[in-house]
């Protein structure tokens, strides 16, 4: 396996991140477990969720999945650095309109708490708000992140779909607060949405922060059964979108089998070639999926490769404003 730093932290995680959303609503609880202990055999130390995954009434589903692995015991907790996710409701009724979508020092107090009890833990390595939300300042939301830090509650605080310029404001504002502020983005980021190579990925770059892309493969419009609409396969449900960009998908079939490897692979080998990237989040509903994944960590593209690739899936023209100015 492969390390590197989060960001400016010095916390050092895999060039893989285990998705765990699956887990609970397509992933039965003992997959998930030899799923996690899969990742953790092959030198994976960086685990994702967040409080609402296991969805609406089963909301929370997914972080009771984790914690009761960590349970287990047999160093599982002291192997993984963990993160999880706040913004969303949880249909607490007790939270009353405090539950609502959105951010605030109560809900983070009381969120993390939960997450707490249900991960079966008393820290969490990086904690993410799972969205921005405009109405709250970030004197607040710093207070209460400063906070969970001084308790030993969390290390790090990260981001996930942040703009460029929320980005640029949190980190400005923890600067005067002489706070360590943001040290990831979490953002949909692959070979066919490059969007964020605008703005978000050079702000990252520049403010410190490191990105961990999700949806490495666009929903399975990027893996190998794409074009096969294998069903079970991860491009399940994707039938419109594989006939809009079926001309790309079969060029990009092309390159793989010149190249020898799956499209996945390939997928999320361009991804790692990025040096704004720290890790590209797998989310396996399978071992047999989390097993494949792992084969991408091998792949190298060369020069030439990346260009046909970018030829395929040409982005936006690199980064703003030299994108669009000039």
């Amino acid at each position: 396996m492969q390390y590197t730093s989060l960001g400016k932290s010095g916390m050092k995680v895999s060039r893989l991140c285990l998705g765990t959303m699956n887990f609970g609503p397509s992933t039965d609880e003992q997959e998930a477990f030899r799923i996690m202990d899969a990742a953790v055999d092959a030198g994976i130390n960086f685990f994702d969720t967040a409080n609402i995954y296991g969805w609406g009434e089963n909301s929370g589903l997914t972080e009771t999945i984790i914690g009761r692995w960590f349970k287990l015991g047999g160093g599982r907790r002291e192997k993984v650095v963990l993160a999880t996710k706040v913004y969303g409701s949880m249909s607490d009724p007790l939270d009353g309109p405090n539950n609502e979508a959105g951010l605030s020092a109560y809900k983070i107090r009381r969120h993390l708490e939960a997450s707490l009890k249900r991960l079966q833990t008393d820290h969490i390595e990086l904690y993410q708000m799972h969205h921005v939300d405009p109405s709250v300042t970030w004197d607040e939301l710093w207070g209460a992140f400063e906070v969970a830090v001084s308790q030993g509650k969390i290390g790090y605080v990260g981001s996930s779909n942040f703009a460029g310029w929320h980005i640029a404001l949190a980190q400005a504002a923890a600067k005067e607060r002489h706070f360590l502020g943001l040290v990831s983005e979490q953002h949909k980021y692959n070979l066919n949405c490059r969007l964020p190579e605008l703005e978000v990925l050079p702000a990252a770059k520049e403010l410190g922060l490191g990105v961990i892309p999700w949806s490495p493969l666009d929903g399975g419009l990027l893996g190998r059964n794409a074009l096969l609409k294998v069903e079970g396969s991860r491009s399940g449900g994707n039938t419109e979108r594989i006939e809009q960009h079926r001309q790309q998908l079969e060029a990009f079939a092309a390159l793989c089998q010149e190249l020898g490897e799956p499209q996945d692979n390939v997928a999320l080998a361009w991804l790692l070639a990025n040096e704004a990237v720290t890790a590209p989040i797998i989310g396996p509903r399978t071992l047999e999926q989390f097993e494949s994944s792992l084969r991408c960590l091998d792949v190298k593209l060369d020069e030439s490769v990346l260009k046909r690739l970018d030829e395929i899936f040409p982005g936006l023209g690199g980064a703003a404003p030299q994108a669009y100015a000039w």
